[in-house]
């Protein structure tokens, strides 16, 4: 993580917060412990402040779109409980893209409409799948069923708004996936060293890692927990670390992880692979592009896409749009978005 990528995702956290504290009047709401602080909604009966009606109610119609609420957000230390005693959830958060992503193809018509499946390259009658698990295979001949976070008939999809990164492994968890070398010309593959980060107190950016940092389960049951969140010490594009580390133990390790297992998944699967991103991120295209360099196959390469949220916007219902605007600054190309209010008044 460069600290050309950190501003750029404290930014649109910046933004997300501003405008989610204007959305949530009215709302059932709390505000996290940090600072600036993170808008999180619980459920309303018939309605979730972080969803457009439509979609909720099409959520809650579909026990197995509904089971996403199933995931706990992994910084519930840093909200104030619930009333109702509820553990939060990562759909709950803001800043959530699962939530982002769900708002838009769970709102009926959407994911029929012709346009957004050419768009897209969705093909067949397929309903959206959240969190599919991709069974990638591995050389010892089991499989890493790590979560993608969207699968549309043929289409795998990535879906990021304010997460700072695609994550970093180390080089002996990603070379053993079995097609590693088939795919990728790792030599072309972006690195870093990494340095082991402080465990963070409450306070301190309580979003940063809400949905980063995953379990990778295998297919017998056996889980191989994620390893703690790393911080890059050196990198081709990179020359300074971001906040207080305790350790640096040299290891190397491969940036963009959560691409490269996606590319993985979609060779093993015969899928195409998108990934959806906000255009106030300009480094996470980058990466992107950078990763997909690295595919060694032309196939391949013309089976993986990059779309911005602004893009998938002008395919929506007006309603949906002024939704988008109004809770994310998301708004089609050529359209003026809503401006940022002052807030301080309803502090």
């Amino acid at each position: 993580m460069t600290i050309k990528s950190g501003w750029f995702a404290s930014e649109l956290r910046r933004e997300l917060g501003l405008r989610n504290r204007r959305w949530a009047r009215g709302r059932a709401h709390v505000r996290s412990y940090g600072n600036p602080p993170v808008i999180v909604y619980p459920p309303e009966s018939a309605r979730h402040g972080n969803f457009f009606d439509a979609a909720y109610s099409a959520i809650a119609a579909r026990p197995e779109w509904m089971r996403r609420f199933d995931k706990i957000h992994a910084q519930g230390r840093a909200l104030p409980k619930a009333e109702s005693g509820r553990k939060w959830r990562e759909l709950d958060s803001s800043m959530s893209s699962d939530a982002l992503l769900m708002n838009i193809f769970c709102t009926p018509g959407v994911a029929e409409a012709p346009a957004m499946r050419r768009t897209l390259g969705a093909d067949g009658e397929d309903s959206p799948v959240f969190g599919w698990k991709a069974r990638v295979p591995l050389k010892s001949g089991r499989f890493d069923r790590t979560e993608v976070d969207m699968r549309w008939g043929e289409l795998l999809v990535e879906a990021k708004l304010t997460e700072s990164d695609f994550q970093i492994k180390a080089e002996a968890v990603v070379e053993a996936y079995r097609d590693f070398d088939a795919v990728f010309d790792r030599e072309l593959l972006p690195r870093v060293e990494l340095a082991t980060r402080r465990r963070r107190e409450a306070t301190e950016f309580p979003e940063d890692y809400s949905q980063e940092f995953e379990d990778a389960g295998l297919d017998d049951g056996e889980t191989v927990r994620a390893e703690s969140p790393k911080m890059p010490v050196s990198a081709r594009h990179s020359s300074a670390i971001i906040g207080a580390s305790t350790a640096i133990d040299g290891e190397i390790a491969y940036a963009g992880y959560q691409l490269i297992r996606n590319v993985l998944a979609a060779h093993a699967h015969g899928c195409s692979f998108c990934v959806i991103h906000d255009e106030r991120r300009p480094d996470l295209r980058e990466a992107w592009f950078e990763v997909m360099a690295a595919v060694k196959s032309a196939e391949m390469r013309v089976r993986l896409k990059v779309l911005t949220w602004q893009e998938l916007a002008a395919l929506l219902p007006e309603g949906l749009q002024e939704f988008l605007d109004r809770k994310y600054g998301i708004v089609a190309p050529g359209r003026t978005i809503s401006p940022v209010e002052d807030t301080s008044e309803f502090d």
